[in-house]
């Protein structure tokens, strides 16, 4: 073994208190709760909203599209589907014209619920953008909410 010094407990308060990664990881956990509480309810997830909401689209999306969009890879997703499909409010079907492809479907069940959880959504985004407070200079900096989606979407 080398001889490398273990790290000083003044190193794990720098961490504590400057590590990006960590903040990030402790603010998403801390938004994920508030999300799944609002969703609790009406019987989603806030994970299970963001899935269903990728599907809403005008044509069925692939698997591999909607993958990318939610920043997970393709096993994730697929595990992540399941209990949708159990609940009927998605199905996953063959592609019209290209039988290898599988697309995503929103059942009327799922876009049913989608709808119900649209409203719930709306209210715990504007609770969650109030406690965000503005900052920034002039016309085009970004300020609050904006500041941060703006931020994360360069880190991501």
């Amino acid at each position: 073994m080398s001889s490398i010094p273990e790290p000083s407990f003044q190193t794990t308060v720098l961490v504590r208190d400057t590590c990006l990664c960590l903040h990030v990881q402790r603010a998403a956990r801390a938004l994920v709760r508030r999300y799944d509480d609002a969703l609790r309810p009406i019987g989603l997830t806030s994970g299970q909203f963001s899935l269903l909401m990728s599907l809403n689209r005008p044509e069925p999306p692939a698997i591999a599209q909607v993958a990318s969009l939610l920043a997970m890879d393709r096993t994730t997703l697929t595990a992540n589907l399941k209990p949708l499909e159990r609940r009927g409010l998605v199905e996953v079907r063959t592609h019209e014209r290209d039988k290898r492809r599988r697309v995503l479907v929103l059942t009327p069940d799922g876009r049913t619920l989608l709808a119900a959880a649209v409203p719930v959504w709306h209210r715990i985004q504007q609770a969650i953008e109030g406690l965000l407070a503005p900052t920034g200079e002039g016309p085009l900096v970004p300020s609050g909410p904006g500041r941060l989606r703006a931020d994360l979407l360069a880190l991501s």
